[in-house]
């Protein structure tokens, strides 16, 4: 059970990750434009995809924070020694 909900969780993490310009954009032009029928649920989706939209604003841009962690993000060079380094020394 703890298997599930955690892919599932990760399922819509990635999901609304890829998914909230789509639905913030999309679905008012779709109202607007299309005139298609509003519902409920689709408003929800809009709600929340807009609520991640500001969130990663002000966790960007006002409070400055980044997602990854001190050198963790491939900007700086790795702590960790190469494979040459663990090689030994080489013979001449």
């Amino acid at each position: 059970m703890k298997r599930t909900l955690r892919e599932l969780y990760g399922a819509g993490i990635l999901f609304f990750y890829y998914f909230k310009w789509p639905m913030v954009l999309g679905y008012p032009a779709l109202i607007a434009l299309a005139g298609y029928p509003r519902w409920w649920v689709a408003d929800a989706l809009w709600l929340y995809c807009l609520a991640l939209i500001v969130k990663d604003f002000v966790r960007k841009f006002i409070l400055k924070k980044s997602y990854c962690e001190e050198g963790s993000c491939g900007s700086q060079q790795s702590a960790l020694p190469s494979r040459d380094d663990q090689a030994g020394p080489q013979a001449p």
